[in-house]
């Protein structure tokens, strides 16, 4: 697997990496604890050294499952959670005040079984609290030595800036795809300009942009079902992005997955999308984009093919959606 830095921070990781929440959290009821720790382990055999999780994840669950099957591998891997949301209090939404981020991290070292926690970001921007104090927290959990590396999630452009002033953000991790490219306008120019890498969640659209998603597969409690743009009439409607990197995948010999994320890779060196799965052969078929190599010719086709498109439905309903700073 192929190696890339995360801005000018020097954290090098795998050039795609295992987003985990699905396993425990999201789509459906919780997986197989025993299959997702072989397939945990079976990413890192095959070259894996960049895992995703989150406290709110289960919750706790993910947290559990990850750093359970990765602590025989331990320095071999670089580990990601985040804090920010209320949790099990009853009320619910975020929280960033300094001493909760300070406890969450105490909390997922415990479950996470390790004494560092590599990449902590930031889940969501909390509204109440300045981001200045968020980052001098993060700060100091550093200079403890319980973290390594500070990100945020879904932040705009100014909250980035604002943040890395006073505590050097590694990475920004926002959804980012061929049918969401929100962040093209502000932010990859900010993170460009910052030295800060992109790690791109959702980089199949959640599925839909490998050409095998199946809607009457969704489990009842699959939320994707809330999705606007997972409604029946959207759903329809964007099939034309699957027929464009359809298209693409028969000239590449590739599938459509793999040109959705060899699409993102050719975006910039710094870009290390986090595409997750709980089955063996989707992490194989995921990992295989890494050695696909687009054209400038391919780019622009698809470029070209996608100009052409509307997405239709919105990513999140109204509620979800004022919780992103972007």
């Amino acid at each position: 697997m192929k190696k890339r830095r995360l801005g000018n921070s020097g954290l090098e990781v795998s050039a795609i990496g295992l987003g985990c929440m699905g396993m425990s959290h999201g789509f459906g009821p919780p997986k197989d604890v025993r299959e997702m720790t072989s397939l945990l382990r079976a990413a890192v055999e095959r070259g894996v050294t960049f895992f995703d999780t989150a406290e709110i994840y289960g919750p706790f669950i993910n947290e559990e499952l990850v750093g359970e099957a990765l602590e025989p591998v331990r320095s071999e891997v670089v580990i990601a959670t985040k804090f920010g949301f209320n949790i099990g209090s009853g009320r619910g939404g975020v929280n960033s005040r300094p001493e909760h981020i300070k406890e969450v991290a105490d909390a997922s070292l415990k479950r996470l079984r390790t004494e560092v926690i590599d990449l902590f970001y930031q889940h969501r921007v909390d509204p109440g609290v300045p981001i200045e104090d968020v980052a001098g927290a993060v700060k100091e959990l550093i200079a403890e030595g319980k973290v390594k590396h500070f990100g945020l999630s879904e932040a705009g452009a100014a909250t980035i800036r604002r943040a890395h002033a006073v505590q050097p953000v590694t990475a920004l991790q926002s959804e980012y795809s061929l049918w969401h490219r929100r962040p093209e306008a502000e932010v990859l120019p900010t993170l460009e300009e910052l030295g800060i890498g992109f790690v791109p969640f959702s980089p199949l659209g959640r599925g839909f942009l490998t050409g095998a998603f199946d809607a009457q597969a969704l489990a009842a409690s699959d939320f994707r079902r809330t999705l606007p743009r997972f409604a029946p009439e959207a759903v329809k409607a964007n099939e034309a992005f699957v027929d464009l990197l359809r298209a693409m995948a028969e000239r590449k010999k590739a599938t459509p997955a793999q040109i959705a994320l060899a699409w993102l890779l050719a975006r910039k060196p710094w870009i290390v999308p986090i595409p997750g799965t709980t089955k063996l052969t989707r992490l194989e078929e995921n990992l295989g984009a890494a050695d696909i190599e687009l054209t400038a010719d391919d780019l622009r086709d698809l470029e070209a093919g996608a100009s052409q498109l509307t997405v239709h439905g919105d990513r999140y309903p109204e509620q979800m959606e004022r919780m992103t700073g972007l």
